[in-house]
């Protein structure tokens, strides 16, 4: 899949299908977020792959929204070190969205679909993935092919309209 078909039709899934990631194209994803541009060339994460099911069943208790999770073939936890001031929390920020669209992106051209869940319980989630203090997990992305509607591109997006989206010059 081309690079626009993989923006138009990546979306959020919470419904996988029961089959594995193969290696190969996993380690191509997380490659992927590897690279992903950085403030500073900071490059501040770390990724935990997580598999196990049943250390999928206990990383959905970290975000009340992601009883989801354990359905994925792997979840990606992001993981940043604790920013010290304002200015380096909306650089960590800003740099977990680079990797996170990043690697949203290159899994979809490859077939493989996303869904990404917030971190509320960060003490469960540094006894789950084992991060170390001054770090907190900022966000988990799930990964797996959908159970249902294939990824393709999405021709009518339940979005607003470009020209309300879109200011030139001035709002």
């Amino acid at each position: 899949m081309d690079s626009w078909d993989a923006i138009t039709a990546r979306r959020q899934v919470r419904d996988f299908a029961d089959q594995p990631i193969a290696e190969a194209t996993l380690h191509q994803i997380l490659e992927a977020a590897r690279r992903a541009p950085s403030a500073r060339n900071g490059q501040p994460w770390d990724l935990v792959v997580v598999s196990n099911k049943a250390q999928l069943r206990r990383l959905a208790g970290v975000w009340r929204g992601a009883g989801w999770i354990p359905a994925s073939a792997v979840t990606v936890a992001l993981v940043v070190p604790i920013a010290e001031d304002d200015r380096g929390r909306l650089m960590t920020r800003f740099d977990a969205g680079q990797l996170a669209t990043q690697l949203t992106i290159a899994a979809t051209g490859l077939g493989v679909a996303s869904g990404q869940a917030a971190c509320a319980d960060q003490a469960l989630a540094q006894q789950i993935l084992g991060f170390p203090d001054g770090h907190e997990c900022v966000l988990l992305i799930a990964l797996g092919y959908p159970k249902t509607r294939p990824l393709v591109p999405i021709v009518r997006p339940d979005r607003r309209a470009f020209d309300d989206v879109v200011h030139f010059e001035r709002w």
